[in-house]
């Protein structure tokens, strides 16, 4: 086991030596020079000085009749020009709609505005299109619009009872989601168990928080009838498939590209409103059109996450064994069923995930997704797996009190074990292989543990609030067509694809369907394709996040792209490598068996007979005679990779934590991961990617809340309120990767971009319950901020003060 956090790992090589592999080694990000000297390209930075300028006027009712809409001050100020609403624009845009195989599943159709009735505040009833973003703001604000209030239920468990107000007419009910897992004599485990805990938990809205905010500019070629799409998306494959059916137009007359993107994290995965906007004015006007969201219009109707509540229950014998499981779920969706993802994406997969890593017999499990007059729910980095993480690692630690055990000891005693691998989960998800066992005992060994239980118990003598807590989780990774990324819905994302070509320079471009935005792609994709090829990473180039550049991709979430997208990868450059070598073969008159490639130096063994990358291209391409019309090899090649099922991840977190009794303000002492995520493409990336998941993982467990009041109106609209985590709060990581190759993926990979995410607020959440047990109480609910601790400890006195 190596330590990825250790000062041996700053050493950073663009090129290997002679012979060595760079997959595996800190190689500095080639993408870093511009990023961090200010030249990257984003959405904003891109000059279109004749693009007209985009405004909202935006739903400031959650749940309304649209009445009338008076816009005539706005059409005369200076600069406009146009202001439309749905019946404008209805003839060249189709809303969407997200569909999926689900019984029982109700879609909600997606208008690029308003179509007579807002479902949130924040929903775009009005665009304004003006010579600048100034101005487009100006006349925005000058228009009026008068609306007639409707029913609006909030609070998603009044909301899914019968005879509730429907939020889209025409629906049965307000649930749009309903899915039960059933596996094995449940009531009778329950009822023969000796032991059991419970209890109802509740994980609050957070939002994705990227850096930069969504962003959209749509370029018209009137003479073509063609579109190009500049957007802030992680995902400019699914955004142009469902541009060219909304839009009624061919794939080939409409790219999408996402140049350099300012973090994802899940928000940036659908199809937005704002882009079917810009695109359908473009082509209805004749001129480019841009929209840049400010932070505000983010907070209204960037996707938000998590709002589930969880009643569970874990039934186990006296020894701790695991003997059933039960559990019901409801997820607020908010007002519409994201496109493509569906409803499901969020509370369905915290069902289906809720048994975790361990051995669990019998589970039934019933979930619904309710829409309420709110932004939109979506995807967001790790999905459904911070949430039911949170409760399994929760009801972990309550049994292991129960039954008098340490909790490291309950998780011994449960997690799937190696000889059980592959092994089938209740609820039909299969966990390859991975390191369970090995991840728990190497976080606690680094940790320390028992000796940390021993200053624990001195500290808490002193009368200081200490706490210990450890959480296990699995995940699938880049999991392939079998698997939908979200249940049921039909959309094929399990595959990607690379194009890769020695062009007649001799350089080497590799053309990938996922998309970048912070992850380092640029980096260890080429350092994947150098290794197979030969090639230095200097003479590589990495395409990624251009709709046109391969036939079909979808872009990046779900810990997918190294082990998809560098799967494509792996076979493109082996069958350009062999077209390489019989080309060279023919000039060096040798057997391709007999050649080697290094350093971009196509040489015969033991001779010092050789071939650059640029000698053969130019042998090839450009010099007359060289080669025989049979001997030509086109080297461009086309490769697609489907890893059917995916693969296992996993890790154990183990944090401390210290409590203000004063102020109830949670200090993250120590933290420690030990994970698999299969061969390290990049150690110095793994290492940075966990430390920025883990911090999102802070946030989500102590400060991070979207607040709706019970109107519906947003309470957290700036960062005033909305809180982030900032440096004084990430603790320091130590890293443990384990020396698992993941057995059925190309290359060994498994992916690891979202487990900082899923462990921490567990594991932050069982240390805060740790240092409050003295209290009486416990941790049900997240995030866990100062003033929910003040309410548990004094519960019993604020409610004498109630009565009063």
């Amino acid at each position: 086991m190596s330590d990825l956090a250790s000062p041996d790992h700053a050493e950073t090589r663009l090129s290997p030596q002679a012979g060595d592999k760079l997959v595996g080694k800190p190689v500095r990000r080639v993408e870093d020079a511009r990023l961090l000297t200010g030249a990257g390209r984003y959405v904003d930075d891109l000059p279109h000085a004749h693009a007209l300028h985009l405004a909202l006027l935006r739903s400031d009712q959650p749940h309304a009749r649209i009445v009338a809409v008076r816009a005539e001050a706005a059409r005369t100020m200076p600069g406009v020009r146009g202001i439309y609403v749905w019946r404008d624009i209805a003839g060249g845009v189709k809303p969407a709609l997200a569909t999926s195989r689900m019984a029982g599943y109700q879609p909600t159709p997606i208008h690029a505005l308003a179509n007579e009735v807002v479902r949130f505040v924040g929903e775009p009833i009005v665009a304004v299109l003006a010579d600048s973003r100034y101005l487009a703001e100006d006349a925005r604000d000058a228009i009026e619009v008068d609306y007639e209030p409707l029913p609006a239920c909030t609070d998603p468990e009044e909301a899914c009872k019968p005879g509730a107000p429907l939020l889209h007419a025409g629906l049965v009910s307000n649930v749009l989601v309903e899915r039960t897992f059933a596996k094995g004599e449940v009531d009778a485990a329950f009822r023969d168990a000796p032991m059991r805990v419970s209890a109802r938990f509740r994980f609050h809205r957070k939002t994705s928080m990227a850096m930069e905010p969504r962003s959209y500019l749509a370029e018209y070629d009137r003479g073509r009838d063609a579109l190009t799409l500049y957007t802030s998306s992680q995902v400019p494959g699914i955004i142009r498939d469902a541009l060219a059916d909304l839009l009624d137009m061919p794939g080939n007359r409409l790219t999408v590209i996402a140049p350099d993107v300012g973090g994802g994290f899940g928000g940036k995965t659908s199809l937005y409103q704002e882009e079917m906007l810009v695109s359908a004015l473009a082509r209805q006007v004749g001129r480019a059109v841009k929209w840049t969201g400010d932070r505000l219009e983010d907070l209204l109707s960037t996707s938000q996450a998590f709002d589930e509540r969880v009643a569970a229950e874990l039934a186990f014998d006296e020894e701790g064994h695991i003997c059933g499981l039960r559990a019901e779920v409801i997820g607020d969706v908010g007002a519409y069923s994201i496109y493509p993802w569906t409803a499901g994406i969020e509370p369905v997969q915290v069902i289906s995930f809720l048994p975790g890593p361990y051995r669990v017999p019998c589970y039934a499990g019933h979930v619904r997704g309710v829409t309420t007059p709110k932004s939109t729910s979506g995807p967001y980095r790790g999905v459904g797996r911070p949430t039911s993480t949170f409760v399994m690692e929760r009801l972990m630690d309550m049994a292991a009190a129960k039954a008098g055990l340490d909790p490291v000891e309950m998780r011994r005693r449960n997690l799937v074990k190696p000889e059980e691998f592959p092994y089938r989960t209740v609820v039909g998800i299969v966990w390859d292989q991975s390191a369970f066992m090995e991840g728990l005992e190497a976080a606690v060994d680094r940790f320390g543990y028992a000796q940390a239980r021993a200053q624990q118990a001195r500290a808490r003598a002193e009368g200081r609030w200490v706490g210990i807590g450890v959480a296990c989780y699995a995940e699938l990774s880049g999991i392939g067509s079998r698997i939908a990324a979200s249940p049921g819905m039909p959309i094929n994302t399990g595959t990607d694809t690379c194009v890769i070509q020695l062009d007649s320079t001799g350089a080497v471009t590799a053309a990938f369907g996922c998309s970048s935005h912070g992850q380092g792609h640029e980096t260890t994709l080429a350092q994947v394709l150098a290794d197979e090829l030969g090639a230095r990473i200097e003479d590589l180039r990495v395409v990624t996040g251009n709709s046109a550049a391969v036939p079909h991709g979808t872009g990046s979430y779900a810990s997918r792209t190294a082990v998809i997208s560098s799967g494509a990868g792996i076979l493109a450059a082996r069958e350009l490598r062999e077209r390489m070598l019989r080309v060279a073969g023919h000039l060096l008159n040798a057997a391709p068996q007999d050649l080697e490639i290094a350093e971009g130096v196509i040489r015969i063994r033991l001779s010092d007979s050789s071939l650059t990358f640029k000698e053969l291209a130019r042998a090839l391409y450009s010099q007359m005679g060289r080669l025989p019309p049979e001997a030509r090899e086109e080297l461009c090649v086309t490769r697609m990779y489907d890893p059917v099922t995916g693969t296992t991840s996993s890790a154990t977190h183990v944090a401390q934590v210290e409590i203000d009794p004063e102020t109830y303000a949670v200090h993250i002492q120590r933290y420690v991961i030990a994970e698999d995520c299969g061969r390290v493409i990049n150690p110095m990336i793994v290492t940075g990617q966990t430390r920025g998941a883990l911090a999102q993982g802070v946030g989500a467990a102590l400060l991070e809340e979207v607040v709706y009041d019970g109107d519906g109106q947003l309470l957290t609209a700036s960062l005033v309120d909305y809180l982030v985590p900032s440096a004084p709060e990430i603790p320091n990581l130590e890293l443990i990767h384990l020396p698992a190759v993941a057995p059925n993926t190309l290359g060994g990979f498994r992916g690891m971009g979202e487990g900082g995410t899923i462990g921490s607020p567990a594991a932050i959440a069982n240390a805060v319950a740790d240092a409050l047990s003295h209290l009486g109480v416990d941790i049900v609910e997240l995030p866990i901020t100062p003033e929910r601790i003040y309410r548990l400890i004094h519960a019993d006195a604020l409610a004498t003060s109630k009565k009063e």
